[in-house]
């Protein structure tokens, strides 16, 4: 059985990420697809589900899990912990399921370090007009905090070099479908799956 491949998707605030990585897992009706599940530290909200939006546990648990080397990638933010445990993302793979992770930029360079043969997919808005309209269209910004989140896109631009395919999303269904053409190609490379194969061949014959 083939494996499945760790997709890794980055891009800033208002880029279309989170909207492309729900369509992909709509576009899956094979359920080949799946999206990576966080850990964190902080309590549930109303709306959450264990196992489904994040896996809630304490703070000793999270760093009994560090000190174990289990995350892929981990980062503090506003006083708690998130994390990519490992060892899930790891089994979903070996199943035949391609895994997404959609993660910042900073994650995406821990991903990096622990797990260099993840395919890395950065996210651009089409121009920062563009990204500016969509983040005053949430309603939820202050000038100041607009401002802010468009500069730290313009920093996060510089990191492009970090990763192996820049998508632009302009129009959803053709950024979604690029994507998906990525997702294609990738299993398509010469690789250790592909020996596997010739040794099957070589056994038939």
């Amino acid at each position: 059985m083939y494996k499945g491949r760790l997709f890794v998707i980055s891009g800033p605030s208002g880029a279309g990420k989170g909207t492309i990585c729900r369509e992909l897992l709509d576009r899956d009706q094979e359920g080949k697809t799946r999206l990576s599940v966080s850990m964190t530290t902080r309590p549930p909200r109303e709306d959450e589900e264990e196992g489904a939006d994040y896996y809630f546990v304490s703070e000793a648990e999270f760093n009994m899990i560090i000190d174990e080397r289990g995350f892929l990638e981990h980062a503090e933010v506003y006083g708690h912990f998130y994390g990519t445990p490992k060892l899930e993302v790891l089994d979903m793979m070996d199943e035949g399921a391609d895994v997404i992770l959609e993660i910042d930029i900073q994650g995406a360079l821990q991903v990096r370090e622990a797990y260099p043969k993840a395919v890395f997919i950065f996210i651009l808005p089409p121009s920062m007009a563009e990204l500016r309209k969509r983040i005053t269209g949430r309603g939820s910004e202050t000038e100041e905090s607009l401002e802010r989140r468009l500069g730290e896109a313009l920093e996060g631009v510089s990191y492009i070099d970090k990763y192996d395919y820049c998508v632009i999303n302009g129009e959803l269904q053709e950024a979604v479908g690029r994507v998906s053409a990525i997702i294609v190609a990738e299993h398509s490379r010469v690789s250790e799956n592909i020996y596997e194969t010739i040794e099957q061949y070589k056994e038939e014959m």
